[in-house]
Formats: C-alpha cells, sequence, structure tokens
C-alpha cells in the first residue's frame, strides 16, 4: 500500500551540486550535519497519536472469532513490554525529509468510521511532522473491524 515515492528522492534532487537555496533548508539537514529519522522512532510516534484518538485502536488485523474481544497471545505479550503494543499495526516506510504511514485499526461499535479515520489520519500527520521534522505524504487507513466497547 505504501507508495515508495519521494519528493526529495527526484533525479533533480539527487544531483551533486543542487541548486537548492540554503535559505530553504529542511531542519533535519543542514550545513552542519543531517539528522536521520529511523522508521521504529516514526512508528512509536504513528502508534502513540493512532491510539490517542476515542473509539480507535492500532490492531494487527489477525482474525477473531465474532465476539471475541480477548487480546491474541501476541498481543499480550507485546504489551507486557510497553512500547511494542503501540506500534501494532503500523507500517511506515521513511525516506530523507518524507515518510509515508500505513495503519490497520479497529473502530468501536457507534463511531462513525470515516469520521474516526480522518481524526486519527490528521493527528497522525500533525503528531510526526511536529515531533519528528519529517513531511507526511499519505496516511492509509485500513479498518479491519469493529469492536463492542468493554464494560466496566
Amino acid at each position: 500500500m505504501l507508495k515508495r515515492f519521494f519528493k526529495q528522492d527526484r533525479k533533480e534532487d539527487m544531483q551533486v551540486g543542487s541548486t537548492r537555496s540554503k535559505s530553504k533548508q529542511h531542519p533535519l539537514q543542514s550545513d552542519q550535519g543531517t539528522t536521520v529519522i529511523q522508521d521504529a522512532a516514526v512508528k512509536t510516534i504513528v502508534g502513540v497519536a493512532a491510539n490517542e484518538i476515542d473509539g480507535a485502536t492500532t490492531s494487527t488485523g489477525g482474525t477473531r472469532l465474532p465476539g471475541d474481544t480477548s487480546r491474541t497471545v501476541g498481543e499480550f505479550f507485546g504489551g507486557l513490554g510497553g512500547g511494542e503494543a503501540q506500534i501494532r499495526g503500523v507500517s511506515v516506510e521513511v525516506g530523507d525529509l518524507e515518510t509515508a504511514i500505513d495503519l490497520t485499526m479497529v473502530v468501536e461499535y457507534g463511531r462513525p468510521v470515516a469520521q474516526t479515520t480522518q481524526a486519527v489520519r490528521e493527528n497522525v500527520i500533525r503528531r510526526v511532522e511536529s515531533l519528528s521534522g519529517l513531511t507526511v505524504t499519505e496516511v492509509n487507513v485500513n479498518v479491519v473491524d469493529v469492536n463492542f466497547p468493554e464494560v466496566s
């Protein structure tokens, strides 16, 4: 699903002696050095940002029986470490200045799917761009299930 095309990867930008003016330099690249943002860092930001929206959770997309709201063994053990649970269902492709994101999600029953996914998309873009300095080229959301809220 990820598009493997980033604007900065265009041939004219890759040539030595590019005519890019210094005033248009990206915050991640300067005369003093380059900052590289790894996939894992972006995945963590995306996972947290996606799960900040009420009624939406990232998911591995695994198959469950109807009415089964229990976590899978992998989800259980992944949650023990803390960080891994936040990034399940997140796939990213990170370039030098841009990133593309795929999310696999579950939406809570009763929530409008289109509005919920749009809120997730907007929050992910806002968080990734403000925290990493990368430009988000796309956020694709795949809703794999609708779950019922847990009764406390």
